[in-house]
């Protein structure tokens, strides 16, 4: 039995990544740290290394409620520390009097010096504070590199981890039931729209999955996928618990506020 047959289709290179990822640390009996992996990411790689064996796994994004992580995976025998995730947590400087940032230009930004976003962690911003985590390793680049985020002037500050900030979302818990986990459904019964609405919503480019746009009314929903509708907010399926006695999915999903 084939483990891509439990995974959709464009998941494969990541799975083989995965599954290289353990081979080395079954072969040289060493952790290997992964970059920021995103939830449905981090769910790929527990299925796939399970929680028993020779080889085992841990997440830190610097903080507990961050849901962008690196992986630390590695040999049974060893004892992993917070050091050992290489994090760094820097704080945007700004006019802030003149000036605000939103999440898509900090990010905008940060792709614009030429790394790619598994460097980058969580982007937090609370009132006028903006935060964001970062790869260790490039750290540094990313103190000379970035200059300025939108029309904004900035420095970088790195921070101790401690002090990142919390994120001011709130998340309210609903279970829904579907006909089927395809994403026209889950979107109509989460956000209580109805099925052509989602479809519309969806062919219009208005829907991200792992913040990636998806066109594709019949693509099928996982466990950690995370959501997002414009103007509508963001969900995540936190788990499908089964089929009811009606032939359909129940679902638990958290719903952004």
């Amino acid at each position: 039995m084939s483990i891509y047959q439990h995974f959709r289709p464009e998941e494969k290179e990541f799975i083989d990544q995965v599954l290289n990822w353990k081979e080395y640390v079954e072969q040289s009996y060493s952790p290997k740290l992964t970059d920021f992996l995103d939830p449905r990411e981090q769910q790929i790689l527990k299925m796939i290394i399970g929680e028993q064996g020779e080889v085992l796994y841990a997440f830190s994004g610097g903080m507990d409620f961050t849901e962008r992580n690196r992986a630390l995976i590695f040999p049974d025998y060893y004892q992993p520390q917070a050091d050992d995730f290489h994090i760094t947590l820097f704080e945007v400087e700004f006019a802030k009097k003149f000036l605000s940032l939103t999440h898509p230009q900090v990010l905008g930004s940060l792709m614009g010096i030429g790394l790619k976003r598994g460097k980058f962690g969580d982007i937090m911003i609370v009132g006028d504070r903006v935060q964001f985590y970062c790869a260790q390793e490039v750290s540094e680049y990313v103190r000379l590199e970035l200059h300025s985020v939108g029309k904004a002037a900035v420095i970088l500050e790195e921070k101790p981890l401690t002090e990142g900030l919390p994120p001011e979302e709130v998340w309210t818990e609903q279970t829904v039931t579907v006909s089927s986990l395809r994403i026209d459904a889950v979107i109509s019964a989460i956000f209580q729209l109805s099925r052509q609405k989602s479809q519309t919503l969806i062919q219009s480019g208005f829907v991200k999955v792992n913040w990636t746009v998806n066109e594709n009314p019949s693509f099928e929903c996982g466990e950690s996928d995370t959501i997002s509708v414009r103007k509508y907010g963001r969900a995540k399926i936190l788990s499908i618990d089964g089929k009811t006695k009606k032939d359909k999915w129940k679902i638990t999903a958290g719903r952004q506020k």
